[in-house]
Order: C-alpha cells, then sequence, then structure tokens
C-alpha cells in the first residue's frame, strides 16, 4: 500500500500519510500512542491503543518480517547502508515480490 523511510517525526508521518491511496484514507487506522499519528490522522478515523488489543499486530508481524528478510535494515549486520536510497530500494525489492506471492488467485 505504502510506506516511508525515516524516523518517527510529524514530517515522517505526513510523508506517509500522502503516499497511502485515497480509497484508504477514509478507513479505520490503529497505531500506538506516537504524537506524530495523533497529530497526522484523522481524529474520526483513528484510534491509538496499546499492543494487547491485537489491532496492531498484523503491521508488527510485518515489520519483523522484514528485519529478519532484509539484512540492511538491522544497524549490526555487515550489510547496512546508511544510504537512505538503498534502504527505499532495498524494501520495494523485497515487498512487491512478497506482498505478490501472497495474494490469492480468484
Amino acid at each position: 500500500m505504502a510506506y516511508v523511510n525515516g524516523d518517527r517525526s510529524e514530517v515522517t508521518c505526513k510523508e506517509l500519510w500522502g503516499r497511502i491511496p485515497d480509497s484508504y484514507r477514509s478507513c479505520r487506522t490503529f497505531s500506538d500512542f506516537w504524537k506524530a499519528y495523533a497529530s497526522v490522522f484523522s481524529a474520526e478515523l483513528h484510534l491509538s491503543v496499546g499492543k494487547e488489543t491485537g489491532e496492531t499486530a498484523h503491521m508488527e508481524r510485518w515489520n519483523n518480517t522484514l528485519r529478519q528478510r532484509v539484512g540492511r535494515r538491522v544497524r549490526k549486520t555487515l550489510s547496512f547502508s546508511k544510504d537512505a536510497s538503498w534502504h527505499d530500494g532495498v524494501i520495494y525489492w523485497f515487498a512487491v515480490p512478497y506482498n505478490s506471492s501472497l495474494s490469492v488467485n480468484v
């Protein structure tokens, strides 16, 4: 759907929101209690929740998969890159085929 490589600032959050397709912007959203999310996402559609609710579990699982499968994302590996453009490319090269492999052909 969309991703942004960056810190958890309001600027990065706004960039993420700008990349989300319009059809998804009217959907209910969940996140942790980070202030940037509350200032960017719609108050009517967004809810900050704790991990115990399970509402963010899918995203947490995706983050873990990304860290395990893409060594560049882990600072303590030899393959770590400091260049953000490389991170963006590697995430794209991983995410598109990975998501395509999960899609169901009807």
